[in-house]
């Protein structure tokens, strides 16, 4: 079976403030057709404007990822991309009342859940990758000022991120993180990690016009020592889990899913750009994937259960159930046998187990038709 492209089956909303602006804004997401992208269109202007998204329209990383068409821009995008790139949605339209994106609660689980409340829908064209077929990288200043990200070469996609801040709050968690989309939990793991920011930062940004929508309910807030936030961190890792979070978001603006290693330090929105810049110059480091069967396709994107997943999770439940009913059934005449020596005990646990191991062929054939139909 071919792997497929993804949308959204039915429309969803949501209300929010965007971080900088600290302005009210609605969001409605939209199912697409095949090869679409996704696409934010400013429906609060006297003429919407579709902003597909691409690595070349991203116009400003400062704070945020930010994508724009002619004088028409989004901010703020990073955390709802790595939600679409963390539930593999390849195709959305975003209808958006104003220019950035609500921070929500400061990381992509609620934008992840307004993707599940619609539900996802496979289409009928192929997923395409970029896979990465030789290292490109990008380094920023030297000494304690060095920051870096890189692609390699890799049958699936995970991320390496490692950070350095200089802060007792934050050396007092986990420094680096390695995910891999295929093998871990996206939803569990990564999207649940909030922004962060320090007060003496956020006086400064609120002092020019930034960080306006800020506060203690959409991210983690330290002063010079410690958290502020009465609930303490989701993760022991928290920080930099949401770098980890932020640079699924940045590359995914790339258009497609990438098959590629990804690892990087103290990199940010801006590295994570000229990083994708830099890949798609060089055309020899990559090139486009499909894949004509899920079998040969790496995990690079999480697979959302389709109805034909959980029919056949029903099915394993059941035989499960089956088996340990026909498994202690056996047992007790074995022991009823030892006990009181009749020969029919032996009888019957012997034609149970012939029972169960019917069953078992049965299903097991049944799986494998499945899979080579």
């Amino acid at each position: 079976m071919m792997l497929h492209q993804r949308t959204i089956k039915t429309l969803t909303r949501a209300v929010g403030v965007g971080l900088h602006s600290g302005h009210r804004v609605e969001l409605t997401l939209r199912p697409a057709q095949p090869d679409t992208g996704i696409v934010f269109r400013r429906v609060d202007l006297p003429e919407p404007v579709d902003i597909p998204v691409n690595a070349m329209a991203i116009v400003d990383t400062r704070m945020a990822s930010t994508i724009g068409v002619g004088g028409a821009k989004v901010h703020t995008i990073e955390h709802l991309m790595s939600a679409c790139a963390g539930l593999g949605i390849d195709n959305l339209y975003i209808d958006i009342t104003a220019e950035e994106v609500p921070i929500l609660d400061g990381s992509s689980a609620s934008f992840v859940f307004l993707l599940q409340s619609a539900g996802v829908e496979k289409q009928s064209a192929p997923k395409r990758f970029i896979r990465v077929t030789r290292p490109v990288e990008i380094r920023q200043g030297e000494g304690t000022g060095l920051k870096w990200a890189r692609l390699d070469p890799y049958h699936g996609f995970k991320l390496r991120f490692e950070i350095d801040f200089a802060h007792p709050a934050v050396d007092s968690t986990g420094q680096s993180v390695e995910f891999d989309m295929g093998s871990d939990n996206y939803t569990r793991d990564i999207a649940r990690a909030r922004t962060f920011g320090f007060t003496k930062d956020v006086e400064m940004m609120r002092a020019n016009g930034l960080a306006l929508g800020g506060g203690l309910d959409n991210a983690i807030v330290m002063d010079d020592y410690k958290v502020l936030n009465s609930d303490g961190l989701r993760y022991d890792d928290e920080f930099v889990k949401h770098k980890i979070l932020d640079a699924i978001g940045d590359l995914y603006v790339v258009g497609k899913p990438l098959l590629a290693a990804y690892s990087a330090f103290r990199s940010g929105h801006g590295l994570n750009n000229l990083l994708l810049r830099e890949l798609l110059a060089h055309e020899d480091c990559w090139e486009i994937a499909t894949f004509e069967s899920e079998r040969q396709a790496p995990q690079a994107s999480p697979c959302p259960r389709t109805r034909g997943d959980r029919r056949r999770r029903a099915r394993m439940l059941i035989f499960r159930a089956i088996v340990m009913f026909l498994v202690v059934a056996a047992a007790l005449c074995f022991a009823f046998y030892a006990a009181t020596g009749r020969p029919q005990y032996k009888r019957y646990g012997f034609i149970i187990i012939k029972w169960m191991l019917i069953a078992a062929l049965v299903f097991f054939a049944v799986l494998f038709l499945e899979r080579i139909v």
